[in-house]
């Protein structure tokens, strides 16, 4: 590349930067990442989820989108200067967005791209979580976000965090009966959908290894009449297992136990999503059960090019 179009093109990066941190910063939704400003209880915990649900509407909106575009428009530039080992897509919910991590470092995403860096493994990390976001919305946004369809089509890895909210909406519309029947009732529904969405992300990629991970139980404590809420929440995490391993390259990462530790605390004011902490635990779990993934592509690409008879550097 010449000189003169190298320099413009790095012009036209710096001037991305600029225009798109002022509009960032002018314009983002300043509550991105918090939670409920009422803390949960047996009594009050119809009113925290309507915060929760709120919230989740309100940051949907267009500043997110002009976010995004943005930074997809800044690293199809900056791809030109800058070549990381790997690319991994995070999509989903506010799990994947970082939701109630009082440190805003991205929650569990921030931290694995940190230490994944920290161990050499040079990674770029699209983050498109969006909180709320139950598995129809996610199978909406695969349709119509080129954004998300390209980041996933280049991916060598894809990180998913989808049914909370699927689970929350049952508890919302059937707060003052609810019973083990409701979920049942779901239970097909929500297993036709996400059966969508990796059908979808197969066919725009069907060589990137997908990991599932799970959910946690968020109510806890607040439901003691429906004495089978763990093992619901159970089953639905098995359907999701049964989903991702259906494909060759499709795993689950659990993290339900994680939430399960009493001496420490991982939620967030809300009792919902997890703190920093609670991020930082999941970004270990996530860690261990990805390593083994990157040091194949990493070897099947020396094999490649050995093969190719072109000696690295």
């Amino acid at each position: 590349m010449k000189r003169r179009k190298k320099m413009a093109l790095i012009s036209l990066v710096l001037i991305f930067l600029i225009v798109g941190g002022l509009l960032f910063f002018i314009f983002r939704p300043t509550s991105s990442n918090q939670t409920t400003t009422t803390e949960p209880d047996s009594e009050n915990i119809d009113q925290v989820l309507e915060q929760v649900e709120n919230m989740d509407e309100e940051v949907a909106t267009a500043t997110n989108d002009l976010s995004q575009n943005l930074r997809d428009a800044v690293e199809q530039t900056l791809g030109v200067f800058t070549q990381h080992d790997y690319h991994i897509t995070a999509l989903g919910d506010s799990l994947t967005q970082g939701v109630g991590d009082e440190t805003n470092n991205d929650g569990y995403i921030g931290i694995l791209e940190h230490r994944l860096n920290d161990l050499d493994y040079q990674v770029n990390i699209d983050n498109y979580g969006r909180r709320g976001n139950r598995t129809d919305q996610l199978l909406t946004r695969l349709e119509e976000e080129n954004g998300l369809k390209r980041s996933i089509q280049r991916a060598d890895l894809i990180l998913i965090t989808i049914g909370a909210n699927d689970i929350m909406r049952i508890v919302r519309e059937n707060f003052l009966d609810l019973n083990e029947g409701v979920f049942d009732l779901e239970l097909d529904d929500y297993q036709q959908r996400l059966t969508s969405v990796f059908e979808t992300i197969h066919s725009y990629n069907d060589e990137a290894e997908i990991y599932l991970i799970g959910f946690f139980n968020p109510f806890e404590g607040y439901f003691d009449d429906v004495e089978a809420l763990d093992s619901i929440l159970t089953e639905w995490n098995e359907t999701g297992r049964t989903i991702v391993e259906h494909y060759p390259n499709g795993h689950f990462i659990p993290i339900e136990d994680l939430f399960q530790i009493n001496e420490v605390n991982l939620l967030a004011d809300d009792n919902f999503h997890p703190n920093g902490t609670g991020y930082s635990l999941m970004a270990s779990r996530i860690l261990f059960a990805i390593i083994p993934a990157l040091d194949e592509i990493a070897e099947e690409r020396e094999e490649a090019t050995n093969a190719q008879g072109i000696s690295l550097e």
